[in-house]
């Protein structure tokens, strides 16, 4: 048998309207009251009929996360704690790997009340969704049409190669993956191209900039080749995320090349796990658990606002020194 809000009530000796009030964690309950209420409940076996919300509120209280893969660490991450974040509101999240357009079809019909969709090698064309939909990606006039949480891959290129040029490394490459179906990766090429100009340490034929063709570790490893056997070969390497600098690790040691003693190797991304790598790897970027609370407030304040103010957000990347990196006049010398 169905329990509801009434039977609820009954039994705790309460209004039906406190009830719901204190299920949906309202600050007109008083606390004892509302812990009362929500034993009683889950002792009932209580569950939500998310329909009836709807016809009241107008919302289901849901919000659709699109994701485009399963493989990579850092994503994998980021959805995690993503979810842990809306786990601390009155919101829960469904997540999809299906193709954009498919998952945005799917959530109209779930009827979810915002969107958040991670922008990979795919972009969506401005459309009149019932839902607000909030990317993270790259913030550009092209995407004008629906706000944008930038992680700033530009200054975390710049913070990145600054760094390493403090330590006195003038030979520096960049190992990531470059697709210009891919806004992110490419802003971080670009990124690094300008730094090098920057600091006056332009390579004229690019051979310290080598494309990995992908981003999983097996592309980072398989890289690792190509940068030995270049006849300009860097004191320094600029990994284009955590997955790919732990192939170049790994890469680098069984060819016996020490990190940080030969190479130093610092790497976009900020997460806890590259202080657990068997290198304790340097990054920059934005904390990931900044960026989930980001991305979370910042959609929940979209399906909330009535006037919603459709802008693109650029965070601030953090540097994380560990022991990937050294001076360069305590480095071999390989040219």
């Amino acid at each position: 048998m169905t329990v509801t809000i009434k039977d609820i009530a009954k039994v705790a000796g309460v209004s039906y309207s406190t009830v719901s009030k204190a299920l949906n964690d309202s600050p007109l309950v008083k606390e004892k009251t509302k812990t009362k209420v929500l034993a009683i409940a889950q002792e009932m076996g209580y569950e939500p009929n998310f329909a009836a919300q709807r016809l009241v509120s107008k919302k289901t209280k849901i919000i659709g996360l699109i994701w485009p893969t399963i493989e990579r660490v850092v994503l994998a991450v980021l959805v995690t704690k993503i979810s842990n974040e809306i786990n601390k509101t009155p919101y829960s999240m469904i997540l999809s790997v299906e193709p954009v357009d498919k998952s945005l079809e799917t959530f109209k019909k779930y009827q979810v009340d915002g969107v958040i969709l991670f922008e990979e090698d795919v972009g969506i064309q401005a459309r009149n969704y019932p839902f607000p939909v909030l990317v993270y990606g790259v913030s550009s006039k092209s995407h004008s049409s629906y706000p944008v949480i930038d992680p700033n891959h530009e200054q975390a290129i710049l913070q990145a190669v600054s760094y390493l040029y403090e330590l006195g490394h003038r030979n520096i490459a960049y190992i990531g993956y470059i697709s210009k179906a891919d806004p992110r990766q490419l802003k971080k090429y670009e990124a690094f191209r300008d730094a090098i100009k920057k600091f006056n340490l332009d390579v004229p034929d690019e051979s310290n900039i080598i494309n990995t063709g992908g981003l999983d570790w097996h592309a980072g490893y398989s890289a690792v080749h190509e940068f030995l056997a270049s006849p300009n070969r860097a004191t320094a390497i600029v990994g284009g995320s955590y997955d790919i600098s732990s192939g170049i690790i790994r890469g680098l040691k069984q060819h016996h090349i020490d990190i940080p003693k030969d190479i130093s190797l610092i790497s976009y991304d900020n997460i806890p796990q590259m202080a657990t790598l068997e290198i304790p790897l340097t990054s920059v970027g934005v904390p990931i658990e900044d960026l989930a609370k980001k991305i979370v407030d910042t959609i929940i304040k979209l399906v909330e606002d009535e006037n919603p103010v459709q802008h693109s957000t650029k965070l601030t990347p953090v540097l994380s020194e560990r022991n990937s990196c050294i001076k360069r006049n305590t480095g071999t010398d390989f040219n």
